[in-house]
């Protein structure tokens, strides 16, 4: 019987490779962002997997900056995370090909404000939250929650990019009314 620990190194590493293998079920852009704006993203995003994972330096972590849960928590800790990859996967779904893994513009691109995209504007961020927390909590140490922390705050900054380049591209009146409609985040929560 495998532990709750590889549960979720299971998830994540279903949810990556499933999400790479996709990239290709995708339009061409016809304008994007990237380059060192990128970087302002990619650098939390890639330190707090470091952090988050752990890769083998978990033995160096102080004990003082360690939690166990229970067995019972910590699967439902993996069904949460797994939770939080079915919801970003619907969402991605919904995209069909205007999804994107950079801030890029597709030829047919529009506001998308239905299914996971009625509840939160960015339902890809907020599932990957939802396993980021998950997994920061089943991992128990201090390193993999300030992680989480690192990588949330890299997709928060990429999705404000996000919205700053699709109200330009698609037009402010359009996405801001989509914006005053539905939450950034987390739904039925306005900030």
């Amino acid at each position: 019987m495998i532990s709750p620990q590889d549960g979720m190194w299971l998830a994540w590493g279903s949810w990556a490779m499933s999400w790479a293998a996709a990239a290709a079920w995708s339009d061409r852009a016809t304008a994007g962002r990237g380059g060192r704006e990128a970087l302002i993203y990619y650098v939390p995003i890639v330190g707090g997997a470091v952090l988050m994972f752990g890769f083998g330096f978990d033995r160096f972590v102080p004990a003082a900056l360690t939690w166990r849960i229970g067995a019972e928590a910590a699967w439902a800790m993996v069904a949460l995370a797994v939770a939080g990859f079915l919801f970003a996967w619907w969402a991605r779904l919904h995209l069909g090909r205007l999804w994107s893994s950079g801030v890029t513009r597709k030829e047919a691109h529009r506001v998308v404000d239905t299914g996971p995209y009625a509840l939160v504007r960015h339902p890809i961020y907020t599932g990957l939250y939802v396993a980021l927390a998950a997994t920061a909590l089943l991992r128990g140490t201090a390193p993999a929650a300030l992680g989480a922390a690192a990588m949330a705050f890299g997709w928060y900054v990429k999705a404000r990019i996000e919205e700053r380049f699709l109200r330009q591209e698609l037009g402010a009146e359009a996405y801001d009314a989509y914006a005053r409609r539905v939450p950034m985040l987390v739904p039925f929560l306005r900030l």
